[in-house]
This record gives structure tokens, C-alpha cells and sequence, in this order.
């Protein structure tokens, strides 16, 4: 019976809404942004196109159940690869982008595209892939199976991980890093694991930071870093250090938000010039013509798609469908933390886009293609909670 109920009642109308909110903050501060006159493109007009593609690919997606989509995790996982590779062979030129030293996007017709946006649905599908049938497979939990499902996690990560190294991109590294940590959790590795991991982890990246800071020349002869590697963390401790070059960014992206106060400036009322403010950047633009109301409003809007995103994995019956929301939850998280943070100093900067704000389709249709399959699960509830019955009949 409760397969036959109509589509306005499977929908999920409440993440659309939250959807829709972000749409009109991000064509108003876009086209703000582009009043610089850094761009002479219609960044509005191609967000909004942007978004008409993210509808139809949720669409799309929303058609297939989880059931279809556990059967192709592999299959996309493996297509996803398979891009990352061709652009590592490739050279830069053609189809290749090479923008600031990372080659990490295709031309095609419809604008450029980034694979590794895409690659993060992906390994979050193949990650709930291998985590669902190791349990299915060893229902008594040991060490010994955690340290297994440990390492077929870290087999799936490391392989787009280490291509997307050599483009080379951190932020998007960091973002499969977060996702690997969240997905980890929440398979229920015994924390006898997971807090000496933890603490090795930290240990190791609190030596790099330190070795940054005091070691440099080791670093660069041992591992191949280079000074312009260092630097981002140097003008992120100390930006006024470095006003004239790699400190700049960060200075005026902490003056236009400081400048907006409490209540803003104003809707295209902006005095402090900030580069990329319609991508990267662009929460530098809400918080001063909208000032701290504003950027909480849209913080706080943030934490009501993740909290709706919380709420609905806490309804899900099939663990497969529980850990593509856990990774996709994450993903979001990670990259709303990152990119506010980076722009108020709290963390470095990285070229972490502000999900469903900033400008960019690459970055949009990603986020369309994992919303997409929490629409399906959700659209699909009724009848896969249902479906072990089925099996048994």
C-alpha cells in the first residue's frame, strides 16, 4: 500500500526549500561579486543555468533506488578513476586545464569540469559499498574484522586519493580525508582502532607543521615540497607578513567581513575589493553587505541542511543507505567548516568552494549528484524499508 502513494508525498519537499533558500542567496551574492568588474561573463545568468542542470540531475537521479545504485557503486567508482588517471597522463593543453599549478579540469562544450567533485559521490557509494557487505559478511565484530574493513577503507580511498595528489590538489584531499574519518566512525570500528590512528594522525601532521615551519629545506629535498607550499601557511599564521603576495588574500577577505559589522553595508554596497569573491570568496561578500545578521543566517541555514540531512539518516533501515548519507553529510560539512574558516583565518586557505553559494558547475553539479541520491532514498523509503519482506515471499 505504501508503494502507491504519489509523488508530492514521497518527495522531499524540505530539502528542496533549503535547496531553493540557497539558490537566491547565491544569485544575490554573486551578482554583487561581479560588480568588481574582475569578469566580464554573466556569472549570475550561468549559476542560475547551473542550477536548472543541478534540477535535472536530481532528477535523473532520484529515478533509480539505492538498490540500483548499490549494484553500480563499482561501476561509477571505477569511471571516476578512470577520469582522474586520463588526467594525469594527459599534458596540460586540449582538453586538459591547468589553472594555479593544478591540473584538475576537462573543457568540454558545456564549460569546464573537475572530476574529483564527482570522484567524492562516487567513493562515498563504493566506501557504503564495502562497509554494508563486510558486515553482512562478519556479523560478529573482532578486531580482527575492523582492521580489515580498516583496510579495504583505505584501499578504496587511497587510489583517487593519490591521483588527485598529483594535479595537485590539497583542498579536495582533505575533503576524502574528512569523508574516510566520518564513514570510519560510523561503521562502528572499535575505538581501540580508531583513538591510536587519531593520535598518530595528529602527531604526524602537528610534526609536518612544525617541520614547515623550522624545516624547510628537509622538506623540500626529502618530499619535493615547494616554497609556495609553505607560504600558504606562513601568510595564514601571519598574513600582514606577507600583505604584498601570498598574505593578501586573506587580509582583504578579513576586512570586507570585518567591515560589514553587525548589520552590513548594504546589497551592492561594497567598498573592499576581494579576487574570486564570486567563488572561493564569496562569503567575504555576504558578511559585508549583509554583516554578522546575515552571515549567521546563512551558517545557521547551513546547519538546517545538515540537521534535515541527520534527521532523515536516522529514519533509513538499510545500512547501505545510512553510510552514503553519513559520507555525504561529511562532505558538506567539511567544506562549509573549511571554507568559513579560511576566509576569517581560522584555517589556510584552500580552494574548497562554499557548497551551493559559490559559483562554479562543477563544484554544483557534484553536490547535485549526492543530493540527488538522498531525494532517492527518501522519495524510495516507504518501499526499500519494506524490501527484506519481499525477499522472503
Amino acid at each position: 500500500m505504501e508503494n502507491n502513494k504519489n509523488f508530492a508525498s514521497r518527495f522531499d519537499w524540505k530539502l528542496a526549500l533549503i535547496i531553493l533558500i540557497f539558490l537566491i542567496v547565491s544569485l544575490l551574492a554573486i551578482s554583487s561579486a561581479q560588480t568588481t568588474g574582475q569578469y566580464s561573463a554573466n556569472f549570475v545568468l550561468q549559476q542560475l543555468i547551473n542550477y536548472i542542470i543541478f534540477a535535472v540531475i536530481v532528477a535523473f537521479v532520484i529515478y533509480f533506488d539505492p538498490d540500483q545504485y548499490k549494484k553500480m557503486a563499482w561501476y561509477l567508482y571505477g569511471f571516476g578513476v578512470l577520469l582522474l588517471i586520463i588526467l594525469a597522463v594527459l599534458p596540460a593543453g586540449g582538453i586538459v586545464i591547468e589553472r594555479n599549478g593544478a591540473k584538475s579540469w576537462f573543457s568540454t562544450p558545456i564549460g569546464s569540469l573537475q572530476p574529483s567533485e564527482f570522484m567524492k559521490t562516487f567513493f562515498i557509494l563504493a566506501s557504503a559499498w564495502v562497509i554494508s557487505k563486510h558486515h553482512e559478511k562478519y556479523s560478529i565484530k573482532s578486531i580482527k574484522s575492523d582492521v580489515l574493513l580498516l583496510g579495504k577503507i583505505g584501499v578504496t580511498l587511497i587510489i583517487p586519493l593519490a591521483f588527485i595528489m598529483m594535479q595537485p590538489d590539497l583542498g579536495s584531499a582533505l575533503v576524502f580525508l574528512a569523508i574516510t574519518a566520518a564513514l570510519i566512525i560510523v561503521a562502528g570500528i572499535s575505538w581501540k582502532i580508531i583513538i591510536p590512528i587519531f593520535v598518530a594522525g595528529v602527531t604526524v601532521g602537528g610534526s609536518l607543521l612544525w617541520m614547515a615551519l623550522y624545516m624547510q629545506d628537509f622538506l623540500e629535498d626529502k618530499f619535493g615540497l615547494q616554497p609556495y607550499q609553505f607560504a600558504r601557511i606562513y601568510s595564514w599564521i601571519d598574513p600582514y607578513l606577507y600583505s604584498s603576495g601570498s598574505g593578501y588574500h586573506l587580509i582583504t577577505s578579513l576586512n570586507a567581513i570585518g567591515s560589514g559589522e553587525i548589520f552590513g553595508k548594504g546589497y551592492l554596497d561594497r567598498e573592499v575589493y576581494v579576487a574570486e569573491s564570486h567563488t572561493d570568496f564569496i562569503f567575504t561578500v555576504i558578511g559585508e553587505e549583509w554583516g554578522f545578521i546575515g552571515a549567521s543566517f546563512v551558517i545557521c541555514l547551513y546547519f538546517l541542511l545538515i540537521y534535515h540531512l541527520t534527521k532523515l539518516t536516522l529514519t533509513l533501515k538499510d545500512p547501505f543507505c545510512t553510510y552514503v548519507c553519513a559520507g555525504i553529510i561529511a562532505m558538506i560539512t567539511f567544506h562549509v567548516f573549511e571554507n568559513i574558516g579560511m576566509t576569517i583565518q581560522l584555517l589556510p586557505i584552500t580552494g574548497i568552494p562554499l557548497p551551493f553559494i559559490s559559483y562554479g558547475g562543477s563544484s554544483l553539479m557534484g553536490n547535485a549528484l549526492a543530493l540527488g541520491l538522498v531525494f532517492s532514498m527518501k522519495y524510495h523509503y516507504k518501499s526499500y524499508m519494506f524490501a527484506g519482506n519481499d525477499d522472503d515471499e
